[in-house]
């Protein structure tokens, strides 16, 4: 691996930043009002964002340009998802649908898919979400319960699905339903593609440890999802879902948010507030911050050897995705614990609070990375997945 940039690579960081800078001013978020409210003037410049960077090819920066994408090769789209992470900009057009859904479609789709869904994904014009995970099937996911029966014409859908991140501002979702019960849980499995406005379907919010609502319980009660909205053939859903899961375990996006909550800690650390300055009250602080500071740059190097392995045209890095994904999402936890231990008391006002410090994130990051080892695959997949790929050992 090849750790110098080029000339050419550097240029082109430039100009991401140059677009981004007039696109996006640095306090965007508490001009709608901060990063705990969602919906409203919030909503409205997000779409407008979407709208803009979608006009440029820049939700989809590595799909074909007959797709409306850009066709930039893997490093270009990692230098473009790490610029897109330090300015903070949003997310919620650039998830699940550009990196789940319109790869996978785009793969596996009909041309009548393609056609229907890949540019309007492409121009930010709407919003997907992912059902898959179930009250009783999260980790173990092949033993989801929803099902869709075969009724010709449609699939006659009913089940729950839980933890949907977006489900309340979606127009579509990605889906994984039982469509045959008489064969080994894996192989009775289908892919669709579902509206979300279709009768029967409800929404649920649930509130994070951060009273932050992102995530959703959604509920289906005899729902008429069309046959063309298949992907893939029927029962064969699993090989979909597992492509799927590929696309979001570079560990780019979460490691550069880190790096940046890093920096802001180090800064409080040197100057404190109101008398209170952490290195000198506690020395020991400064071991533990100039760990934290070699444990952030080998979590980037993980994010850029998966990136470097897709572009060598080699084998794809499953078990290298998933050693990224963990080690981010475990050294984040970490941080945020040491954040709290650098910001003292003055960690824990929150955001409307006139104590705040930092603007009350760091005692609302401590209460919402909780989850972090959970979501897209538990710690322990994620060692499975490092222990049978990557060091040959048996299933246990």
């Amino acid at each position: 691996m090849d750790f110098r940039w080029t000339p050419d690579d550097e240029r082109f960081r430039q100009e991401i930043r140059d677009v981004l800078r007039e696109e996006l001013p640095p306090d965007w978020l508490a001009q709608v009002g901060g990063d705990e409210e969602e919906g409203g003037a919030r909503s409205e410049f997000e779409a407008e964002f979407a709208h803009k960077m979608g006009r440029r090819g820049w939700l989809t920066v590595g799909w074909p340009k007959e797709y409306g994408g850009m066709g930039w090769p893997i490093f270009q789209q990692m230098i473009f998802n790490e610029e897109m992470a330090k300015h903070k900009a949003p997310r919620k057009f650039t998830n699940a649908g550009p990196r789940m859904a319109g790869p996978v479609i785009m793969l596996h789709g009909t041309e009548e898919q393609k056609k229907r869904h890949l540019q309007p994904i492409a121009r930010g014009e709407t919003i997907w979400c992912q059902l898959f995970s179930e009250p009783n099937a999260g980790s173990d996911l092949a033993s989801l319960q929803t099902r869709a029966e075969d009724m010709g014409d449609y699939f006659l859908v009913n089940g729950q699905k839980i933890w949907t991140s977006q489900a309340h501002d979606a127009q579509w979702g990605i889906m994984l339903a039982r469509t045959n019960q008489g064969v080994p849980k894996h192989k009775g499995i289908s892919y669709l593609l579902v509206d979300m406005k279709l009768p029967g379907i409800t929404i649920r919010p649930i509130y994070n440890m951060a009273d932050v609502h992102h995530f959703n319980e959604v509920f289906f009660d005899n729902v008429r999802v069309s046959r063309d909205c298949l992907v893939g053939q029927k029962d064969a859903g699993w090989y979909i879902a597992t492509a799927t899961l590929n696309f979001e375990r570079s560990g780019i996006s979460a490691t550069v948010p880190a790096i940046q909550l890093f920096e802001e800690l180090v800064a409080f650390a040197k100057k404190g507030v109101n008398g209170y300055k952490p290195l000198e009250a506690n020395p020991a602080l400064r071991n533990k911050i100039g760990d934290m500071a070699a444990y952030l740059r080998v979590a980037i190097l993980l994010s850029w050897r998966v990136g470097w392995m897709q572009a060598s045209g080699g084998p794809p890095p499953a078990y290298q995705s998933a050693l990224s994904r963990l080690y981010a999402a475990e050294l984040t936890q970490r941080l945020v614990q040491l954040g709290m231990e650098i910001m003292g008391h003055w960690g824990e006002p929150t955001q409307d609070s006139q104590m705040k410090a930092l603007n009350g994130k760091v005692q609302k990051l401590y209460r919402g990375q909780r989850a972090i080892t959970i979501g897209a695959g538990t710690s322990e997949i994620q060692r499975n997945t490092i222990a049978m790929r990557g060091l040959g050992l048996p299933r246990g």
